[in-house]
């Protein structure tokens, strides 16, 4: 069983820089599951910038949309694991049920959630988890914006009650705010 570790933030909070240190200072091989669609030249570029930062330091990219605990199931052997990140997870998780004629609900978000944390749970890599924290801003002005800041409000609550350990990253400064016993 590994550890869980939560690492959330606003955007360009540094969360993301923040799991791959955590990551490289642990042992073992190191798997960067890639959530984020790449959808034009601009995330391209992003995306690059990111993979540049992981490079050298012995990183396998696993790229997934949607099905994250398949790609972590298969990639969870020893050593760690990043997921980045959770906040696009529950967007591809939108819009692929949209696609299929449905609405992704809260009870849908809440059972995926559960379900990635047991498969954190379940493997013996440890398990970095990156999202944005999008419940300190304004309320959206419309229904679908809205859905999703609960989505992924629902999302973060679900891993961060089953995570053994959370950060929150504040410009680029780390503030741990649970880790396990301290409940």
């Amino acid at each position: 069983m590994g550890l869980i570790h939560l690492v959330t933030g606003g955007s360009r909070s540094g969360k993301s820089d923040h799991a791959r240190r955590l990551a490289e200072a642990l042992p073992g091989p190191r798997t960067f599951i890639a959530t984020c669609p790449v959808v034009d030249e601009e995330i391209e570029r992003r995306v690059e910038k990111h993979r540049r930062a992981r490079a050298g330091a012995g990183w396998a990219t696993v790229e997934e949309e949607v099905e994250v605990t398949r790609a972590l199931r298969e990639a969870g052997a020893l050593g760690v694991v990043v997921v980045d990140c959770l906040t696009l997870w529950v967007n591809n998780l939108m819009y692929a049920a949209e696609k299929a004629g449905k609405v992704f609900g809260e009870d849908e978000m809440s059972a995926s959630a559960n379900e990635l944390v047991a498969t954190c749970r379940a493997t013996p890599a440890a398990v970095i988890l990156v999202t944005n924290e999008v419940g300190m801003g304004i309320v959206p002005d419309n229904a679908l914006a809205r859905r999703y800041r609960d989505l992924v409000g629902r999302c973060n609550q679900v891993v961060a009650a089953g995570a053994d350990r959370v950060t929150l990253v504040v410009s680029g400064v780390p503030v741990e705010i649970k880790k396990k016993g301290d409940e």
